[in-house]
């Protein structure tokens, strides 16, 4: 299996027709540097602007309109001692008379300790000086170039993918997007040593890394949402504002997937699906609204 490095020169804000960085064949895996979402590297110096600056894109040879480019996550391996988050809840997360007890949001500094595995403030408030998190990193935006010729802000996310900041985008998982544009052209930065659920209060703990993945391309496979497997459950995620349109993407593409892979009718997929689906809030900080719609695989044993 061919194995490429790649550490870019040039990082962009937008997910789009951009020329190719590197041309890679499918079933080829590359090792790439990226940036934080402010657009400094692993030595702390700035190479990108904000917001969420991508490495790539990668050509795969034989993508096209139609198919669907499998990006399995290999390994997350952050390259710098340190991340930032914002300190306060987003304003849109609470109740609207709540806002005024919150101070101004400021960056605050975390100690990435991959060694232990845990993450600390750097300067903690009174109440969690002994306190860290486990660091488990995921990555925030990444996607294939869009149709219509369209670039893509990378605060954002759509079918293609971006900005959708789902901590279930980790390592061992498989990714799925849907081919728009020959060679896909497929993008990844805005790594997160941790991140809750909904991303609430604007981000992750940003930080630099290198992302290892494989890109494969599943000839002829049409799908309209990014999909994922981790190995116990498969999963849609939909993109949108409100919350409750990106929910009904997601659970569209589940059951059109149940469809299609188990040979089911509506009322079939609706049957396993009103059973077995469990939602994630994925993020609801960025423009578009992310949520996740995932099924065990044990819940679909039994299907033909």
């Amino acid at each position: 299996m061919t194995a490429h490095r790649f550490i870019p020169t040039t990082l962009f804000n937008t997910i789009g027709s951009h020329p190719p960085a590197l041309e890679i064949a499918s079933g080829e895996t590359v090792t790439a540097a990226t940036a934080d979402a402010h657009g400094f590297d692993h030595r702390g110096q700035k190479i990108g602007e904000r917001p969420n600056p991508m490495t790539g894109p990668f050509f795969i040879t034989g993508a096209e309109p139609g198919d669907t480019l499998k990006v399995t996550i290999r390994d997350i391996r952050m390259t710098r001692p340190t991340g930032w988050t914002y300190d306060t809840l987003s304003p849109n997360v609470v109740d609207p008379n709540a806002v005024p007890r919150f101070p101004e949001r400021q960056k605050t500094e975390w100690l990435i300790e991959a060694a232990k595995g845990r993450a600390r403030l750097a300067e903690p408030p009174a109440g969690l000086v002994r306190w860290s998190v486990p660091v488990e990193p995921m990555i925030g935006c990444f996607g294939v170039a869009p149709d219509l010729g369209q670039a893509i802000s990378t605060a954002t996310s759509g079918r293609h993918g971006g900005n959708m900041d789902y901590r279930g985008f980790r390592a061992g998982v498989e990714a799925m997007f849907p081919v728009f544009v020959p060679g896909a052209l497929f993008f990844l930065g805005d790594v997160h040593a941790q991140q809750a659920d909904g991303e609430i209060v604007g981000t992750g703990i940003e930080t630099a890394a290198e992302v290892t993945f494989t890109a494969e391309v599943l000839k002829g496979l049409r799908i309209g949402w990014p999909r994922g497997d981790n190995g116990t459950e498969i999963f849609t995620v939909g993109n949108a504002r409100p919350l409750d349109q990106a929910l009904q993407h997601a659970t569209t593409e589940m059951h059109d997937w149940l469809m299609a892979e188990h040979g089911l009718d509506e009322v079939a997929a609706s049957h396993v699906m009103g059973q077995c689906v469990r939602y994630d809030v994925a993020n609801v900080f960025n423009p578009a609204y992310s949520v996740a719609c995932r099924i065990a695989k044990a819940a679909l044993a039994g299907l033909r």
